[in-house]
């Protein structure tokens, strides 16, 4: 949402002129603002705990879904009824049903449906098509991705610092020997001493990847370089082989750290907070909606949100304009 910073110096401004007993009477409010940012802080725990609890209610389902993905299990007729859209049936043109109904016989021409399994390539679609997530995705990473079998959200438990966790869930592959890789979410949920009035409800202050069991010569995190070195007193000329980091996706459980003290250069700083979001993402869209973003309903429905978005901060700022 537009934040309209513009406005703080008018504000402050005005306060500066106000009479000392008023000021008095408006820090006392400020004390109440704090206290009110301590109960809120209190409501994001149990928030957080009402997660963990329907996550619980949630799995079953999501191993339901899991299971249909892989195959291991076959829905039933009645599972599979859905109740399509008619009106947009409808509107769709007969050449464009037509030109669908051409490509997916030759889709099942090329692949037997006897040979067919669960539903393939579910998540590596997903990837492929979330912009988010194919930032990420290299054409290395692809063949691993196809071995991936599920994604699930762990949340903390009570009593621990509150945190998440992302579990990636592979089938055996010839890439690395771990069935699950997983990455820690910790979070924040408390205002700060110094500055209460910031706090708008849990953040992400850090994460921790995995170590991912790499076979030997699969590692897509590197790449072997050969570079020619001349020797400054003889002038032989040798071959030098080494490793250097490589662009993927599985860069995502080796997070960048952050800083103790807080001090990191612009760079870092944006890719923190990239991993931070993208952690967000996986965890509240499209872990629960999985099946939508396959589908690219979900895309359709996170376009018509940011473009709702725009709509209501270019509305603010013609409003104040007028004044």
């Amino acid at each position: 949402r537009l934040e309209l910073h513009f406005l703080s110096p008018c504000i402050l401004f005005c306060f500066s002129m106000l009479p000392k007993v008023v000021k008095r009477r408006v820090h006392a409010l400020k004390r109440l603002q704090a206290q009110c940012a301590n109960i809120e802080a209190k409501f994001y725990e149990e928030v957080h705990e009402l997660e963990r609890k329907y996550a619980a209610l949630y799995q079953p389902l999501f191993d339901k879904r899991r299971d249909i993905i892989t195959g291991t299990v076959e829905p039933t007729d009645a599972e599979c009824e859905w109740q399509s859209d008619m009106d947009e049936e409808e509107e769709l043109a007969a050449e464009v049903k037509e030109k669908a109904s051409i490509e997916d016989a030759k889709k099942e021409e090329a692949t037997p449906e006897e040979d067919q399994k669960g539903i393939p390539e579910f998540w590596l679609t997903i990837f492929k098509s979330v912009d988010m997530l194919s930032d990420m995705l290299q054409e290395h990473d692809e063949a691993i991705l196809k071995h991936l079998k599920d994604i699930q959200v762990k949340f903390s438990e009570p009593g621990q610092p509150m945190s998440f966790t992302l579990e990636f869930h592979f089938e055996p592959n010839g890439y690395f020997n771990n069935a699950v890789l997983t990455k820690v979410y910790k979070m924040k949920s408390e205002p700060d001493p110094s500055d209460p009035f910031s706090f708008e409800g849990p953040e992400i202050i850090d994460s921790d990847g995995c170590q991912i069991d790499w076979h030997k010569g699969k590692d897509v995190t590197v790449k072997t370089i050969k570079k020619k070195q001349k020797h400054k007193g003889r002038g032989v000329v040798r071959t030098v082989t080494k490793q250097v980091p490589n662009d993927s996706f599985f860069n995502f459980f080796n997070p960048i750290k952050a800083s103790p003290d807080g001090e990191m250069d612009e760079d870092s700083e944006f890719s923190l907070a990239t991993d931070f979001e993208i952690g967000h993402f996986f965890r509240e869209r499209i872990v629960p909606r999985a099946v939508l973003y396959f589908t690219g309903e979900a895309m359709e429905d996170d376009e018509s949100f940011e473009e709702e978005e725009l709509e209501e901060g270019d509305e603010e700022v013609s409003n104040l304009c007028s004044f």
